[in-house]
């Protein structure tokens, strides 16, 4: 797929997650509601593999961190300690021409990158033209490179500053100064700049008033902030712990698009790291490296991955950074690793007027522990291992092939089991080794078609191995099994078969990588 455009490749990922049971839009038959999605059948267990690897490599490998399940639905004053109430805003921009809404801060930023893939461009034609290339030598003497830079350090200077002081009016000017037009008009007719709350409120009880009105929750660590004084005295936990927690968030996105990336109801994966204050940069570090290399622990390739410093800092934040995935649409955030100080505990401190300090017995001191933070979305997550798994290659003959290179431990599918023919003995023997797999393994069972149009279905779905039983299968207890990356067979005893998938597929062989 390296020659089609990032664009129509796109299309791609999106028309295969529905053609195969991946993803479906929500509510299709009253035509869909924009921004919302369902997993189908293939979907819910590749997006379920991939949590339970996120767990086990975040709780049970570490002592030190354990899980919660917090409500959806909290006290109101939650939000309004977290700073949500008040912050919780996008700056949004409307162009008087198409009618349509955009971030102000994500076009800038898209300008940005596309200076930036200029910059990429010539270092990719200077690399071709000399022997033994020296990139950044040439950055910093490329006279075209050096004033693109400049451009973007220039850029990012006024655009912080803005952020920094709220300054509306001057976000807009940087979009007219640089001549930013509405991808759908081009034209550079803007209204002004206006902050939208992003929560989504409902209310409790039998009475709507105001005194009634509740939240969906926007993220899922202000869960672990209000419960962490119950799990460290319950858990006897001792600072550093962390607190791991899985579940729906709600943003009320204005500018939901690109498929799964920007939803409107999503998953998150955070785990709240309570350190020592003095020490919280130490592990900020930590956890950068930590949750880069668990990223890379699925193969998809180190090119795929950067860190990016955040221009602006949150209200509660004295350091963070994104770890950004390469989608087909350009690198875009995939996890946040966040400094959060002692802000949230603090604040919901005098907000409830409870005490949640912990003592420290080595200082012989009570404090306000700091926070790191480590926030995943999940539903980003597929999208980046979909994305990166599908490809079309070519065979011989001229023929190709549609295959999702999933890892093998997070496919829907450890193995599919395929009868020769539906006669003979053979899908007895084949529901037999089903049976005796299916407990441990999610299999599959196909007697349709030939046997190579069943490996082309099970390719397109990322089923690591078929199992083929032939009569010779009968006389001498073996099997074909097909690698899908490979397509090579060999021969397997049907009593090894449990052991095989178990070295192959199982979530430990991601483990063993980290």
């Amino acid at each position: 797929m390296s020659t089609i455009k990032p664009e129509d490749f796109f299309k791609n990922v999106i028309s295969h997650s529905k053609e195969y049971g991946f993803i479906f839009p929500s509510s299709e038959i009253y035509d869909g509601l924009s921004a919302v999605y369902d997993y189908g059948q293939m979907g819910v267990e590749l997006k379920k593999n991939v949590r339970d690897y996120w767990w086990k490599a975040m709780v049970q490998m570490h002592e030190n961190i354990v899980g919660l399940d917090a409500s959806i639905f909290m006290h109101p004053t939650t939000w309004k300690a977290s700073g949500h109430v008040d912050a919780f805003n996008d700056p949004l921009i409307d162009n008087k021409d198409s009618k349509k809404r955009y971030r102000a801060d994500v076009l800038i930023e898209e300008h940005v990158a596309k200076i930036e893939d200029k910059i990429n461009k010539e270092v990719e034609k200077a690399a071709k033209r000399f022997e033994n290339f020296d990139a950044t030598m040439f950055k910093s003497t490329n006279t075209r490179v050096v004033e693109y830079q400049q451009k973007i350090d220039e850029i990012n200077a006024r655009f912080k500053t803005a952020l920094n002081d709220n300054n509306l009016e001057e976000v807009k000017q940087i979009i007219v100064d640089l001549e930013i037009v509405c991808p759908i008009s081009g034209s550079k007719n803007w209204t002004d700049v206006r902050q939208f709350n992003l929560m989504f409120s409902t209310s409790m009880g039998a009475v709507t008033d105001e005194s009634n009105i509740i939240y969906l929750r926007p993220e899922t660590a202000q869960g672990i902030f209000v419960n962490y004084l119950n799990v460290q005295k319950t858990g006897r936990m001792k600072i550093p712990f962390g607190i791991a927690q899985t579940g729906k968030a709600f943003r009320n996105e204005i500018v939901a698009r690109q498929f799964i990336f920007r939803m409107r109801e999503f998953e998150q994966m955070e785990m709240q790291f309570f350190v020592r204050p003095g020490t919280e940069m130490q592990w900020y570090e930590y956890w950068k490296k930590a949750r880069l290399n668990w990223h890379l622990s699925l193969g998809l390739g180190s090119d795929k991955y950067r860190f990016h410093d955040h221009l602006k800092l949150a209200h509660y934040a004295n350091a963070a950074c994104d770890i950004e995935h390469n989608f087909p649409f350009g690198f875009k955030e995939l996890e946040g690793i966040h400094s959060r100080t002692d802000f949230d505990l603090k604040q919901h401190e005098q907000f409830s007027g409870k005490k949640l300090q912990y003592f420290d017995p080595e200082l012989n001191e009570s404090y306000v522990p700091y926070v790191v933070e480590t926030s995943v979305g999940l539903d980003r997550l597929f999208l980046s291992i979909l994305s990166s798994a599908l490809k079309e290659e070519a065979l011989e003959g001229g023929d190709t092939r549609t295959v999702l290179s999933l890892p093998y431990a997070l496919a829907p599918y450890k193995a599919a089991i395929f009868p020769l023919v539906k006669k003979d003995g053979l899908p007895e023997l084949a529901e037999k080794i089903m049976k005796d797999l299916k407990f441990d393994f999610m299999v599959a069972y196909d007697e349709k078609d030939t046997v190579g149009k069943r490996y082309r279905r099970q390719d397109a779905i990322g089923t690591p191995f078929c199992i083929t039983i032939d009569h010779q299968s009968l006389e001498d207890n073996m099997v074909t099994i097909r690698n899908r990356d490979t397509m090579k067979q060999e021969r397997l005893s049907i009593d090894s078969l449990h052991a095989f998938l178990t070295q192959h597929t199982s979530l430990q062989s991601l483990l063993k990588t980290l």
